[in-house]
């Protein structure tokens, strides 16, 4: 099983991913936790200049997380699905979409279709959404660490209303979580989610 993790900066994805992970090895599943970008050592190099380095042009950015996204799912993602694994990821090309489509005012179905390509189509089986105000979110994430989170509130709003967009499209795919619900109380949610799955 393929879950991605997905919203805004500071909706606390991190903090679900290790309350599913502990639950699911606990119960006696292989779960492997990785990352977007940054999940194998050619991720870790493009995540340093796409979220640290200097300006990076918006379609250069999305190609460049295209690229990590590629690997990423050719050399850890399909591998530890085919051993039959639960893959917890952060992010994934969700993120893309919001991000750089809708955030940096790209074309979202492009976006969209370049990740398909990189990916060979895979999409999770499920995505949840902690669906996060920019105001919150800013909150929560306190001082900024990276290019992406130094944005704008305007930035992020046009971010969150595209994940909102994406997961009403698909509501077989998608599980939108409250994120300003205690952490509990949405990973509860989360792993009765995951146990009909």
């Amino acid at each position: 099983m393929f879950i991605a993790f997905e919203g805004g900066d500071g909706a606390g994805k991190t903090t679900q991913i290790e309350l599913l992970r502990g639950r699911l090895i606990e119960a006696g599943y292989d779960v492997v936790v990785t990352r977007e970008p940054g999940g194998t050592q050619l991720g870790t190099s493009i995540r340093e200049v796409l979220l640290h380095g200097d300006h990076v042009a918006p379609r250069a950015e999305a190609l460049l997380f295209a690229a990590d996204r590629a690997h990423h799912i050719a050399t850890v993602v399909r591998p530890a699905l085919a051993r039959g694994a639960i893959v917890l990821q952060d992010r994934y090309l969700d993120s893309s979409v919001a991000y750089q489509g809708a955030g940096r005012e790209l074309d979202p179905a492009e976006i969209k279709r370049l990740s398909l390509w990189a990916t060979e189509d895979l999409l999770p089986d499920l995505t949840v959404l902690l669906d996060v105000t920019p105001e919150v979110g800013r909150d929560r994430r306190g001082e900024v660490h990276d290019r992406l989170e130094a944005e704008q509130d305007d930035f992020h709003a046009r971010v969150r209303e595209h994940y909102l967009q994406l997961a009403a499209a698909d509501p077989g795919r998608y599980l939108v979580v409250d994120a300003s619900l205690p952490a509990q109380e949405i990973a509860a949610i989360v792993a009765e989610r995951v146990d009909r799955s």
